[in-house]
């Protein structure tokens, strides 16, 4: 098959919404997830209970602890999966210059949803801004964006190591 018919095989429109629907989708969660509904009063409804629940014995503090170390593990996972998201519609996108730059695209559309994500929060009133939230939504999505990197180049490297006969 040659790249032309590559590239139309890859700009059809389901495959298109294949690609881009999650990675869509996942940023709508991100914005509902910065509204009031999961801001720390509401999350501690449940987080609380389930705690109490697996260790009986906490002490008000540690469940403020866990519970305020839970809410920065959620924003480090969030990001971890836009940045999967992006990175798998970007890399395998039609446009040869998306795929070519995936890493860079997929980084500057974490740092915007993380940016817009705590411009958001700071017009809630049970919510607030702030700037060590990006950064743990940054250092989530980079991390995974450095994995795939290093996975990139270790597969290209064997595969030119060991090529395969037509």
């Amino acid at each position: 098959m040659n790249t032309r018919s590559q590239e139309l095989n890859h700009s059809s429109p389901l495959r298109r919404l294949g690609r881009y629907g999650p990675l869509i989708l996942w940023i709508g969660f991100i914005l509902f997830a910065s509204t009031g509904e999961f801001s720390s009063e509401n999350s501690s409804r449940f987080v609380r209970p389930f705690l109490l629940w697996l260790f009986p014995g906490m002490s008000e503090g540690q469940l403020a602890g866990v519970h305020f170390l839970t809410r920065k593990a959620s924003h480090l996972a969030e990001y971890a999966i836009l940045a999967f998201l992006a990175r798998r519609a970007f890399a395998q996108s039609s446009r040869v210059f998306i795929r070519y730059w995936w890493f860079e695209m997929a980084l500057i559309l974490v740092v915007l949803c993380s940016f817009v994500d705590e411009f958001h929060q700071s017009f809630d009133p049970s919510r607030s801004a702030s700037i060590l939230d990006c950064v743990i939504d940054v250092v989530g999505g980079l991390s995974v964006l450095f994995l795939f990197r290093i996975y990139d180049r270790r597969s290209s490297r064997n595969e030119n190591q060991h090529p395969v006969d037509d």
